[in-house]
């Protein structure tokens, strides 16, 4: 009889689990104020929570239709017109999902295909590199450049192949809380004109953007709009990541492709949840106002830091700030990381992760998404360092 092998050949060899698990264990484990992971530590919406229990009461418990429920499509929609003026069918061209990360994974299972070539913007989050290799694509590689983390358009356009599928875009960026210009749309239009290539828009912190900007989506601009899937995200909006629920946006013949694979990775997504965010954002201010909530935040947890050795490094948009700990210690950053956690009580991210050969520049991401107390108690321990 043929035996089991002990060890099964692995489609990820290279990844193990995710940054954010590890760092939010540890930050556990050790008893420290975690602002690795993304994640708000105050309550949601009481108005919210409430419309939930009445759409369960209702009986909106069951299965809704794999592209999601009507009433939030038809809000999602009308929401796209007012503030990016573009125009998407709630029948044809709007899909919600279980979160960002499954709509960033089911778009590029249905799109990429053995040996396509995806451009991948570094830093990047740490979800888009597997979902390619798991689809046999072939990711390439551009740095951002600077502590802006500007695009080199140029030498973007240089990698540009005949197989080049994808480019993948994330605005406010997650890690660097950069965000992309009017300029950097028009630069990417410009290079992917009489193409087929692909946009992949990650914009899950749209309405997190900072000192007066305006976040630029790929929406904007109706050429972009014919060629991209665009990802958002409920959880980052309404304080209420662990719901994973999120949605994107894409023309008719793209989203048709998308939703063939989406059915097949969840068919559909929460129901009774999906009802109370249709009813809730029929205030706008919700999701309008929220850019001064989290400035406010920013900018206090910047002012906290005033007598600290490290370096701020502004976020534009996002709920990260990255500081420099250059005057501090020479160590890795990955190092410095694990030693603030233990030694310290305090957990973030290092930036080196976020590339596929590690690149160090005495950086980390730390989450301001959280209570005043804890961005207080987060800046102290910071502060004697």
């Amino acid at each position: 009889m043929a035996t089991f092998p002990n060890s099964i050949p692995s489609k990820l060899p290279n990844s193990g689990t995710t940054i954010f698990t590890v760092m939010s264990k540890m930050a556990q484990e050790h008893n420290a104020i975690n602002l690795s992971q993304g994640f708000p530590d105050f309550p949601c919406s009481e108005k919210l929570l409430s419309l939930v229990n009445k759409h369960m009461k209702l009986g909106h418990n069951q299965y809704c239709p794999l592209q999601g429920v009507q009433e939030l499509r038809e809000a999602i929609s009308e929401k796209m017109e007012k503030m990016y003026s573009a125009k998407y069918d709630p029948d044809t061209e709007i899909n919600i999902t279980a979160g960002a990360t499954q709509a960033i994974y089911t778009a590029i299972t249905a799109l990429v295909r053995e040996g396509d070539e995806v451009i991948v913007l570094e830093p990047a989050y740490d979800c888009y590199v597997p979902a390619i290799k798991l689809n046999g694509g072939i990711p390439i590689y551009i740095q951002l450049k600077g502590k802006n983390f500007d695009v080199d358009w140029e030498e973007v356009k240089k990698v540009i192949t005949q197989r080049t599928k994808m480019i993948i875009l994330c605005t406010p960026h997650n890690p660097s809380g950069s965000i992309l210009t009017a300029g950097d749309m028009q630069a990417l239009d410009k290079i992917t004109r009489g193409t087929d290539i692909i946009i992949l828009s990650d914009e899950v912190y749209e309405h997190i953007i900072f000192d007066g900007y305006e976040h630029q989506s790929v929406a904007r601009f109706p050429k972009l709009v014919e060629r991209s899937v665009i990802v958002y995200s409920f959880g980052k909006t309404l304080h209420a990541t662990g719901w994973k629920i999120g949605y994107c946006v894409a023309p008719e013949n793209i989203m048709k492709e998308f939703r063939k694979v989406h059915q097949w990775v969840v068919f559909t997504c929460n129901t009774p949840v999906q009802y109370a965010i249709a009813e809730y954002l029929q205030d706008e201010q919700i999701y309008l106002g929220l850019y001064g909530f989290y400035q406010e935040k920013r900018d206090y947890f910047i002012k906290l830091l005033q007598g600290s050795k490290f370096k701020v490094i502004p976020a534009s948009g996002s709920y990260f700030q990255l500081l420099d700990f250059s005057s501090i210690t020479d160590e890795k950053d990955t190092d410095f990381a694990i030693r603030l956690t233990k030694e310290f009580g305090i957990a973030s991210i290092p930036m080196s992760v976020f590339y596929h050969k590690p690149v160090d520049e005495k950086v980390l991401r730390f989450c301001f998404a959280k209570k005043k107390e804890t961005l207080e108690q987060a800046a102290e321990k910071l502060c004697k360092i």
